[in-house]
């Protein structure tokens, strides 16, 4: 067996846990570095099995209280301080119904402009031009293409008409 083997075995052992298994007794007793190892364990686990933690001050109790306390009184303070205070809370909902005002009247002058520069942009060509062709085309592409549905429906090419 080999040191690391036996060094992942060894808080195992020292605690006394398991008992110790014949190779790891017998890798101990040819490693020197192991055993001690091992015998360290040991006695940090006794020197850890004496200690025993100090007791309290009669104080502690009252002194923590009282920083409880004071946490508290510190948190009640904080960020949401000022919504219990009525004028800074007025002031608040003032500007929270100003600003949705603004954003609304900015969004209806938005759309008149949209409308308006629009119609203010339109030009209109004189008749016969290129220009007025493609207005008229542009205007009634709907009913345009509708009656190309029509012709479509009727079944007959205005070729078979025409001669």
């Amino acid at each position: 067996m080999n040191c690391r083997n036996v060094y992942d075995q060894l808080p195992d052992v020292a605690l006394g846990n398991m008992p110790v298994p014949p190779e790891v007794d017998g890798h101990l007793a040819e490693c020197r570095e192991c055993a001690n190892t091992l015998q360290a364990l040991r006695s940090t686990m006794n020197l850890l099995d004496e200690w025993r933690a100090p007791a309290p001050s009669a104080f502690w109790d009252v002194r923590m209280q009282a920083r409880l306390r004071e946490e508290q009184q510190k948190a009640s303070s904080g960020f949401l301080q000022w919504f219990r205070r009525p004028a800074l809370s007025v002031a608040a909902a003032f500007s929270l119904v100003l600003g949705i005002c603004l954003y609304q009247a900015g969004r209806f002058m938005h759309d008149s402009e949209a409308t308006n520069g629009a119609a203010s942009m339109k030009v209109i060509a004189p008749t016969g031009t290129a220009v007025a062709d493609l207005q008229y085309l542009d205007k009634n592409s709907e009913l345009l293409q509708n009656f190309d549905a029509l012709d479509d429906m009727d079944g007959t090419d205005d070729a078979d008409t025409t001669n």
